[in-house]
């Protein structure tokens, strides 16, 4: 009889969890799919598993430099970009036709990225790009979840909403403005926010940035068009700064190639009034810490900056982006702005409108301070990890 001892059997490891995210272009479809994967990253490691990552993009979108930099594997389709118009035919152009024949190559490739990587489930975050990978996913039955950063479907999540398994929608106020027929498919989550923007500290700001001359006793603003600045917004704060810094110390990012001619108008200031006021072309690793130090922010009204300005609270007075796809950032500003959680300076924005719109929140507290609430009551600081659970429960079914 065998009387040795049974053979040690050691249970199989768990398989990667797979995720196939597609989206990107701008940092408005990329960052938020970034934060998804780091707390998906985060909450698998936590629970002894893993995570394999695979990103479908653009070759010269952001996502093409950020999802590598990130250990994130990397692959492109062929895509094809829409020039939109008012007028129907237009959309006609032979730039979007040839653009469009590109689409059902971009489609054949993401189809054999897909069946290739078998995900569990695959992220969609809008962009051109999202379109040929979401229907990819579909054609090999991987679950499909949508995310919409802003208040309406933006036209690459339109395409693909007959498609997916959940549409994960940043507003409560979304859900109404979804067709009827994926409505039941829709959760609200949120939009993720990088968890440092969450973290800063006002007095690093002023350490970092040599704000000695700020007198805080008075509110700070922070102003900001992007990374490359915008025209509009320098232009009406340029010719607001003397009445601006009379009530308040002024933060003021205005891109790198406009720093010159605003440091000149700042010189001709009265030196006490221009100590309060610090331009920088851009703003990197201290945005952190100069939203913490703000009481009161201008600026575009991109999704992302909605999600942060909301997460944390704060008073904002919106210029959208006239020009911007679907007219989304009007939309976005509008929506808070109904809310009583922000101001929206919609059509022609001048000095006047923009001091008369400030000026009650710099000279009330009270003001700006029930203005702050009404935006925090919008912010989702969660909402990477509610994505994350959106992710997980549909790949499990």
């Amino acid at each position: 009889m065998n009387t040795s001892p049974a053979p040690h059997r050691t249970a199989p490891l768990p398989r990667s969890f797979r995720l196939l995210v597609t989206g990107g272009g701008t940092g408005g479809h990329t960052y938020p799919a970034l934060t998804a994967v780091r707390a998906l990253r985060s909450r698998l490691a936590a629970e002894g598993r893993t995570a394999e990552v695979l990103w479908i993009g653009t070759e010269d979108g952001l996502e093409a430099r950020v999802a590598p930099a990130e250990g994130i594997a990397f692959k492109t389709v062929a895509t094809g970009k829409i020039r939109r118009s008012a007028n129907p035919l237009k959309m006609l152009s032979a730039a979007n036709v040839k653009d469009m024949a590109r689409v059902p190559l971009g489609v054949a490739q993401a189809r054999a990225l897909v069946s290739e990587f078998r995900p569990d489930v695959v992220l969609a975050t809008g962009g051109y790009v999202a379109v040929p990978a979401g229907l990819a996913a579909r054609l090999c039955r991987r679950p499909l979840v949508l995310h919409e950063q802003t208040v309406r479907l933006g036209l690459a999540n339109r395409k693909l909403a007959g498609s997916a398994t959940r549409i994960a929608v940043s507003a409560e106020s979304s859900l109404a403005l979804l067709p009827a027929e994926i409505r039941d498919r829709a959760v609200v989550t949120g939009n993720p926010v990088r968890p440092e923007v969450l973290a800063g500290h006002a007095d690093k700001a002023v350490q970092t940035l040599g704000l000695a001359g700020f007198d805080r006793r008075l509110p700070t603003v922070y102003v900001t068009g992007g990374a490359q600045g915008a025209q509009q917004i320098n232009a009406v704060v340029s010719s607001a700064l003397p009445w601006l810094l009379t009530h308040a110390n002024v933060i003021h990012q205005c891109g790198p190639a406009n720093v010159e001619e605003l440091r000149t108008t700042a010189a001709a200031l009265d030196p006490v009034l221009a100590r309060r006021y610090h331009v920088t072309g851009f703003v990197g690793p201290e945005l952190p810490d100069v939203l913490a130090l703000a009481d009161v922010v201008i600026s575009r009204s991109g999704a992302g900056t909605l999600a942060e300005l909301t997460a944390l609270g704060k008073p904002a007075v919106f210029v959208p982006l006239a020009t911007s796809a679907g007219n989304e950032q009007a939309h976005n500003a509008q929506h808070l702005a109904d809310a009583g959680a922000a101001l929206a300076l919609l059509g022609e924005v001048t000095p006047d409108r923009l001091t008369e719109a400030v000026g009650p929140l710099l000279t009330d507290p009270a003001q700006r301070s029930a203005m702050a609430e009404r935006a925090r009551a919008h912010g989702r600081p969660d909402a990477a990890a509610r994505l994350v659970d959106v992710l997980l429960s549909t790949a499990a079914g």
